[in-house]
């Protein structure tokens, strides 16, 4: 691969550190100071935040999913899951979903002042589920592809599918409002992982040809 190339895809992994970091962060955040200390109920759409304050919120969790998104399509280009049809298609759904829920991030802001069993709320909720399920998905797929590809060695080849992991707990989690954060904080941190894997090893990890057969074809 080119040292171009090479670039481009650290710089992907910087984007998914930086996006995947401040999501970690955001739901620590959230969980320990924001939601002990809220007054609106978690009956509203907006909950723990106030219907103003979700719309910088909002715009700050979608620049982050944006950060993301460029991450995963680094890591799609790499090709370090490997040639298999799983692989890509496993990378596609991630994508897709992760692109979906910066579209959920949007959508919240037209429905902020809705109850949780209002129509638009169900709807934007609807987009969030279908984007975890096929982020979930994708990152099954795509690691499984790429601890079976085996161009990634050591911790690096986990990285993906501890994101699919993590993805499926927070789908389990948003039924359960208040533990949500935890599970997006846990969620960025597989991110975070994938990110530093990608920026550290961009590509393949070169195959050590024995000694022998290079003393071979030297002869």
């Amino acid at each position: 691969m080119a040292r171009r190339d090479t670039k481009s895809l650290r710089t992907a992994g910087i984007s998914c550190i930086v996006g995947a970091a401040a999501t970690t962060l955001g739901g620590v955040v959230v969980q320990g100071i924001v939601q002990p200390v809220t007054t609106v109920s978690d009956h509203r759409w907006s909950y723990p935040w106030s219907s103003g304050a979700l719309v910088p919120i909002s715009l700050l969790w979608a620049s982050l999913h944006l950060l993301v998104f460029v991450g995963l399509l680094g890591f799609a280009r790499s090709g370090l899951a490997g040639p298999s049809r799983s692989a890509r298609l496993g990378a596609t759904l991630a994508l897709v979903g992760t692109a979906l829920l910066f579209v959920g991030e949007l959508a919240s802001i037209l429905i902020r002042d809705q109850r949780t069993d209002d129509t638009g709320a169900v709807i934007v909720a609807g987009i969030f589920g279908i984007a975890s399920l096929l982020t979930a998905a994708g990152f099954l797929a795509a690691g499984i592809a790429t601890l079976r590809a085996r161009l990634w060695r050591g911790w690096r080849r986990l990285t993906p599918l501890s994101a699919g992991i993590a993805t499926c707990v927070l789908l389990g989690l948003d039924s359960t409002t208040k533990a949500l954060p935890t599970g997006v904080a846990i969620y960025g941190l597989c991110l975070l992982a994938l990110g530093v894997a990608l920026y550290t090893q961009p590509t393949p990890e070169p195959v050590e040809r024995p000694v022998l057969a290079v003393q071979e074809q030297a002869a």
